[in-house]
This record gives C-alpha cells, structure tokens and sequence, in this order.
C-alpha cells in the first residue's frame, strides 16, 4: 500500500472575525520571535494582552473594511487543496524516482495537504494530531512566506518542531522535513511575473510609458537584519528575478510596509515612497506586494485602501495593484515539485 506523506502548509493566520481580532493579535504579540517585550518571556504575555487591547479598536475597524475577517483563511485552504490535487495526479509521478510495476502502476506516495497557522487554528498542535490519526508519519513542511525571516518561518517551524516534542509524538515518530525558502524558484517568478504583466497591461498607455513600479514588501526591525537575517537578501533575489523576466522599461522603486511599534524598521517606508513619488510629479502607479502569496490585510487594507488613499491625495491619477499569487497554477506547481524534491531526497536517503 503506498505511503501517505504529510505536507503542512505554514501561514501567519488572522481573525475568522471581528470578536477573533483581540485573540489573533494577543497571539501575534505574544510571540517573541517578532517582538521581544521587557522583562523576558515569563512576562510577555500579560504586556501582549495589553498591547492586544489597546489596538483592537483600530485593527477591528480596518477588518471590517474587508468583510469583516482575514480572507488569508479560505485561500490558504484553497491553496492546499489545489496541492493536493496536483501531488495527487498520476499523470505528474516522476518514474525514474518511483518505479512502475504491472498494469502501468506506479510506487508512488499519495500526499495529503494541511495547514498550520502560527497565531489561529488549525494550530500546529491540531494539525499534528489529524495526521497522526490518518497514520502519516513523513511529513513536509513548506511556508507561505518565499523568503525567510525568523519572524515569520523560523517562527512557524520552531513552533512546529516545540509541538513535537509532545510525548504523544514521539512515540508515534513523525519525521519532519522543512522546506526553508524559494525566493528565486523559477516557478515561483514566473506566475508572480504574469501577475504583473497583467496589472501593467492593464493600465493606461500614459500608465505603461510614465508609470512607476513600486515593489512593497513587509517590514522587518533593522536589528534582524543586523544579526543575520536574510530576508532582505531574498526580497532583493525575487524582486531582481522578476526584473530580469519582465524586462519593463519603467522605473522601479523597492519599499516596506506594515512598520508597527517604537524600534527602527528597514526602510524606505511604502507610505512616504508614495507621497515621494507624487511629490516628485509621478502620477502613475503600479504597487506589487513583495512577499505576499495570497490576499490578507496588508494588501486588502493596507495597500488597496490606506496606501491607495495616500495616493490619490498625493495627486497620482492611476493606482493599480496585481492580483495576489493565491491559487495560480504555475505557482501551484511551484509548490509540488519543492515537495517533490524533499520526497525524492528522503527516499534515496532511505534506500542508502
């Protein structure tokens, strides 16, 4: 009987709804892989609950501008079911790795694709027990996040890995492979390059020759950066990637957004680029979200209608931004053969 292999899909989470917005942010703040409070980890979460409910009001009312709870949720689902339909063809099965017997069949792994939020459920606690009880034990790992923070994916694979160490795991016997990062998977750059070219043909001809591309991508504390972080090096690998394939002959500008809190952040800041931007007589616009791979807030709210507000303030006549990566096929594709790979890997491992 063929194996089944776990794949976990790791995402950031976010509020079902608005009464999940104080619970969400508490878990976010509690998290000292992006934010570490005074006076240690013991006291923590008593400052994040704090902080959670002095912000509620605020992050309640930008949800309620895009329906009321993070469309993160849904996508991240349909984006594991598309993976899973993928892994699962039998037309994709590679027969130089799995050897096919009688009647065309093949040895190959089935596969079954879950998800894991770092700050809402399905936990990585939750997910590890589904799969325990559908009796998986190779499991792949792969985030959401193409680039590499310990803020986002060294949080989500440490938090993954502490849920491990629950004795019922143990005996059971996962064996966890992580996939760490793809900023310059092939794949990867070129469904987020046709995502592009779509929005850039979109726009007006005036757009097209006097239009700024503005790539946006999540801020980071400068201190991350300054202990070894390679987040920055992977955003500039991706937004080089897709220079290199779309080959537009407008300007482009790199900025971060989403800067929270008293520490200095990378920057520029996306905010002040636009009003730099429009200061300076630019008034076409077209903003790529860097480090995104499905719709959420910082996108929706943040990009969409703050930034777009600022924008149009500023004098810029045309604001326009990609549709998110979400379910795109060749992104899809991006995903199964990094699982493939890792699955391919383990089993010349095993066979060694």
């Amino acid at each position: 009987m063929p194996e089944t292999i776990g794949v976990v899909l790791f995402n950031m989470g976010g509020p079902e709804n608005l009464d999940a917005v104080e619970p969400f942010l508490v878990n976010v703040f509690s998290d000292r892989a992006i934010i570490e409070l005074p006076l240690g980890a013991v006291v923590q979460p008593i400052f994040a609950r704090v902080i959670a409910r002095a912000r509620r009001g605020s992050v309640r009312r930008n949800y309620e501008g895009i329906g009321g709870g993070s469309p993160q949720l849904p996508l991240t689902r349909a984006q594991a079911e598309a993976l899973e339909e993928r892994l699962n063809r039998s037309d994709k099965w590679d027969s130089h790795t799995y050897p096919r017997h009688a009647a065309d069949k093949c040895d190959c792994p089935t596969y079954s694709v879950f998800t894991a939020f770092r700050y809402t459920r399905p936990s990585a606690a939750d997910t590890l027990e589904a799969m325990a009880g559908r009796g998986i034990h190779r499991v792949i790992t792969v985030p959401l996040y193409p680039h590499y923070s310990r803020a986002t994916t060294g949080s989500s694979q440490a938090d993954f890995d502490r849920a491990l160490t629950d004795t019922r795991w143990r005996r059971h016997g996962f064996d966890v492979t992580h996939v760490h990062s793809y900023p310059d998977d092939p794949l990867y750059l070129e469904a987020f390059a046709s995502r592009i070219r779509e929005a850039y043909d979109a726009m007006t001809p005036e757009g097209r020759r006097d239009g700024v591309i503005l790539f946006s991508a999540h801020g980071l504390p400068q201190k991350f950066v300054d202990s070894g972080d390679p987040y920055v090096t992977h955003i500039e690998a991706t937004r080089q990637g897709l220079l290199d394939r779309l080959r537009l002959p407008n300007r482009q500008v790199l900025a971060y957004q989403s800067r929270t809190g008293p520490v200095r952040w990378i920057g520029p800041g996306t905010e002040e680029t636009i009003e730099e931007l429009a200061a300076a007589g630019v008034k076409h616009l077209l903003v790529v979200p860097l480090s995104f791979v499905s719709d959420h807030i910082e996108t929706l709210y943040e990009i969409d209608q703050l930034f777009g507000e600022a924008a149009r303030k500023a004098g810029i006549i045309e604001y326009r931004r990609p549709e998110a990566l979400n379910t795109h096929p060749q992104f899809i594709e991006s995903l199964a053969r990094q699982v493939e790979r890792v699955a391919a890997a383990q089993r010349v491992a095993a066979a060694q």
